[in-house]
């Protein structure tokens, strides 16, 4: 079993969050000794969501734990601001900026515009954007300089689920499908179907993924659980799939509400968080989840903001720096095949290595 099989790997991280220093294209920085309770009591982060919420068990929620678990150890009380509506997005930076935040966290592509206008503004203040390259006019380069970037390569993870979906499958269908049509949403797809091909070729099989052929494919139109995602959901189950990847926070709900009624032996992938821990509600139905470590690598830009150590060269999560995994198997444990288990594992160590590349547009 993989090594991020065998445990969460956002568990672990945060159990370990103060020894580990991340690498990407900009590693984020290591906490220093003289970081701790009580030595910047004057230092204020804040944060601000996506209008999914804070108790989005997904992107929003991993993204606060982050920040709290840097406002904790410096012994201060972060300003959280909750987004209902994209309005809400240059108000609420711009609140706190008055308010007179140190370090804004702004979560979710869809902040990317509001945070490049908030941030140019405002340069001696530290900003970090959460799932986007700050790049807004596709020209390569950062459209603010005070903002630091955190990027994941889910797409390296999403092939390990996509794999082991296609071993999984006993009907040789499996699902997904996105909220919205973004880089950070179809990344996940991506991943997912180059596992499932690669998976075709190792063994000639012919696994079939419905709802994304690697150009387009079946989206909500948001990122809400609601009717619209639960049919989406149902379109793809009534094709057939027995293993269903939601990408997109919330709609998760609406896939799970399908399944359910369905009545149907269909398993579940999580994005972001492991699903079987943030909501119980599942834990009979998921197979893994795709891992991003939002909250380590939003605590460790937050903790360089309040040391004064704060870069704004992206990070990038991969396999290689646990920036992105695979949740434990929990309650499919026994369900999945040893040798598909390894098989997996060994997928990992090659992906690390370069042996074996995923694309993504990341690269």
């Amino acid at each position: 079993m993989t090594k991020t099989m065998k445990r969460s790997l956002l568990g672990g991280v945060a159990a370990a969050s103060a020894a580990i220093l991340l690498a990407g294209c900009g590693a984020a920085p290591e906490e220093t000794e003289e970081s701790g309770e009580g030595t910047a009591s004057d230092f204020l982060p804040c944060i601000v969501s996506d209008f999914g919420g804070f108790e989005d068990k997904s992107f929003n929620q991993l993204s606060k734990e982050g920040v709290d678990m840097a406002a904790e150890e410096l012994g201060v009380t972060p300003i959280e601001v909750e987004s209902n509506a994209a309005t809400d997005y240059a108000p609420n930076l711009e609140n706190l900026v008055a308010q007179g935040c140190d370090v804004i966290a702004a979560v979710g592509f869809a902040l990317s515009a509001a945070t490049v206008e908030v941030a140019g503004a405002n340069p001696d203040l530290d900003f970090v954007l959460i799932d986007d390259a700050a790049d807004n006019d596709f020209d390569g380069e950062k459209d603010a300089e005070a903002i630091k970037p955190l990027l994941y390569d889910t797409a390296q993870a999403a092939f390990l689920a996509g794999y082991l979906a296609a071993g999984y499958s006993e009907v040789d269908k499996v699902g997904t499908f996105g909220g919205e049509e973004f880089p950070t949403v179809t990344i996940f797809m991506d991943g997912f179907k180059q596992g499932v091909d690669y998976y075709n070729e190792e063994k000639d099989a012919d696994v079939e993924v419905i709802g994304w052929d690697g150009e387009t494919g079946s989206f909500t139109g948001g990122f809400d659980a609601n009717p619209a995602a639960k049919t989406v959901a149902q379109n793809i189950i009534d094709q057939g799939v027995d293993v269903l990847l939601p990408v997109g926070g919330p709609i998760y709900q609406s896939a799970l509400q399908a399944i359910k009624e369905s009545g149907d032996d269909i398993a579940l992938i999580g994005t972001d968080s492991d699903l079987f821990e943030k909501d119980p509600d599942t834990q009979d139905y998921v197979l893994t989840s795709i891992l991003k470590a939002m909250d380590l690598s939003t605590y460790q830009a937050v903790m360089a903001s309040a040391d004064g150590e704060f870069d704004t060269e992206a990070y990038v999560g991969t396999l290689e720096n646990e920036g992105v995994g695979l949740a434990d198997l929990h309650s499919f444990e026994d369900e999945v095949d040893a040798e598909l288990v390894a098989e997996v594992d060994e997928l990992e160590q090659r992906i690390i290595s370069g042996d074996l590349t995923v694309e993504s547009y990341l690269d």
